[in-house]
């Protein structure tokens, strides 16, 4: 059998390379404030009721669901309404990005990971902006 690979360079324009770089620091923040969330969450969970600090845990109370996957796609749909820029990005890419983090929380537990981590500016980078390879038979 033979395989025959293709190798495609993109040459973005200079206009293109910053529109890139707009959606990955909106990806970026989309990521930290849902790992924000998910801590905020754990953190709450994580002493018992007499012994917590208040100033020290964020408390959040009983009855509030776990943060998942799905619960924050649904709040993303009610954040691109208050926040414009999150329009200026694809709803599939920002979804692709909570799956993401998604993947670092799953990973932790059943891989013995460490906890997930927060993204600094320009730490946040995907394949897309790689050639783009193309395999035919």
């Amino acid at each position: 059998m033979f395989s025959l690979t293709y190798e495609f360079k993109l040459q973005p324009t200079k206009q293109q390379i910053q529109s890139f770089e707009d959606w990955l620091e909106i990806n970026r923040k989309v990521y930290n404030y849902a790992l924000a969330e998910r801590k905020d969450w754990y953190k709450s969970r994580s002493c018992q009721v007499n012994a917590c600090s208040l100033r020290s845990e964020y408390i959040i109370q009983a009855d509030v669901p776990r943060p998942t996957y799905a619960s924050q796609c649904k709040s993303l749909t009610v954040a691109k309404q208050q926040y414009p820029e999150l329009k200026r990005v694809q709803s599939q890419v920002l979804q692709q990005t909570l799956k993401r983090l998604e993947q670092a929380f799953v990973s932790m537990w059943e891989r013995d990971f460490g906890f997930p981590r927060f993204k600094k500016v320009g730490q946040l980078r995907y394949d897309c902006l790689s050639p783009i390879r193309e395999r035919t038979i």
